[in-house]
């Protein structure tokens, strides 16, 4: 098989990674792809939203599955222009993929199918979304409606914090028009957790849980970014929890969907706090987490091109009676490093220098996020620039082994948290 993956991150490079060793697969390429895809596919200098030119090269290049990873092209239809041309495609389609698309449209389908989820309104005018952040009170969430880099969420401690948040998402467009409208909820407190499950819209499979760490900063101090690191599993979820996950939330949306005439294929990710009155959504997402995949996927015994073929082709109740999937025991953990500066300015195109002696080191995987080949070198291109993965024996041992594959990394200004794992010990 030919297998396209679509992306240039992280989770892109860790998708790429494991659907090289599918027994599948003879070919893989990536578009655009990074300094790290190009070692196990053919980079291809197409963007990841250019749908028109990524239909134009899989029907060229008779690529058999197309695997999307980052939401912009699930947002603007890609799965409908691929199914145009009976193109196989691994993604939800554009109605599925307002989801994650539109904050308002996943916090209303949550409400009207009882989903757990916090308490919110919705505004299309930035003096109502006051008065109403007035009515009540702080703590509050300010979310942007569409898509905001994992960015558009702003957690305000005071009254004049969150109408500052409105201010700037409505009127100063600071995520232009992912600012049209805006969603304020309730703050909720508790750990959170990342469950994401395969569907094909009948049944579903859940993949090994994770936990994302947003802040820039040790303690969850900071801005929030795309993720500083995560591991899996996450212990906080136990059998009993993600029972009551899938039951309440997953099962629930999914049936939601369905019921809404959405037909939903791909990877569903729901991002949940476990609250004192148990857990609640915190939001859905329509493809793989980033950086989630990457402590994800390491642990992945099984041919994961297999699981995506079921998938797409709405087989998946056939593939877990087969099985399923089937995942090592031991954890792994991923730690982030990102470009000095970031999630604001940061520089580009700054030598990286200890990649091989990192990636030498016994169950590491480095994964490249933002880099990209420079004269033979491999340079930063994007804020968070690697994302270092490692297994080992407990949390522990995994959490030691990969800061000492970080250790031997180096650019300027690099920046990472240090305590990626803390919440599991």
């Amino acid at each position: 098989m030919r297998i396209l993956v679509v992306g240039s991150g992280g989770r892109e490079h860790a998708l790429v990674w494991k659907i090289s060793q599918s027994k599948l697969v003879d070919r893989v390429f990536c578009a655009p792809g990074n300094a790290g895809t190009a070692a196990q596919a053919e980079n291809i200098d197409i963007r990841a939203d250019d749908i028109a030119r990524l239909v134009e090269f899989a029907r060229a290049e008779k690529i058999d599955l197309t695997v999307v990873g980052p939401e912009v092209p699930l947002t603007l239809g890609i799965a409908d222009e691929f199914q145009k041309y009976r193109l196989g495609i691994f993604a939800p389609n554009k109605a599925a993929a307002a989801m994650e698309g539109s904050k308002v449209f996943s916090k209303e389908l949550m409400r009207k199918y009882k989903v757990p989820t916090a308490d919110f309104e919705a505004f299309g005018e930035p003096a109502a979304a006051c008065a109403y952040i007035e009515k009540i009170g702080a703590p509050c969430v300010v979310k942007a409606d569409g898509l905001a880099a994992g960015k558009g969420v702003i957690v305000a401690k005071t009254v004049d914090e969150a109408r500052t948040a409105v201010r700037q998402i409505m009127q100063d467009r600071v995520f232009g028009a992912a600012g049209n409208r805006v969603v304020i909820e309730e703050c909720l407190q508790g750990q959170e957790a990342s469950i994401l499950v395969l569907t094909d819209s009948k049944e579903v499979i859940p993949l090994a849980s994770s936990q994302d760490h947003k802040r820039i900063f040790d303690n969850d101090l900071g801005p929030n970014t795309g993720g500083m690191g995560a591991y899996s599993p996450a212990p906080v979820v136990t059998p009993a929890i993600f029972e009551e996950i899938m039951k309440k939330i997953v099962y629930r949306a999914i049936d939601g969907l369905a019921k809404e005439g959405i037909a939903y294929r791909g990877i569903l990710y729901a991002g949940v706090m476990l609250t004192r009155d148990g857990p609640k959504t915190l939001e859905f997402n329509a493809r793989f987490g980033d950086p989630e995949t990457e402590a994800i996927l390491p642990r992945l015994r099984s041919d994961i091109v297999e699981a995506m073929l079921a998938t797409a082709g709405g087989n998946l109740g056939k593939y877990k009676k087969a099985g399923g999937l089937s995942w090592h025991p031991r954890p792994c953990i991923c730690v982030v490093c990102a470009a000095g500066g970031y999630p604001g300015e940061y520089k580009k195109g700054v030598p990286i220098q200890g990649l091989d002696e990192a990636a030498a080191m016994q169950d590491i995987v480095v994964f490249h996020a933002g880099t990209k080949r420079d004269n033979g070198s491999v340079v930063t291109s994007g804020g968070r620039v690697l994302c270092v993965a490692g297994c080992g024996a407990d949390i522990r041992a995994a959490r030691d082994r990969t800061y000492r594959a970080v250790g031997k990394i180096h650019f300027e200004g690099m920046q990472y948290r240090t305590d990626i794992g803390r919440h599991a010990l």
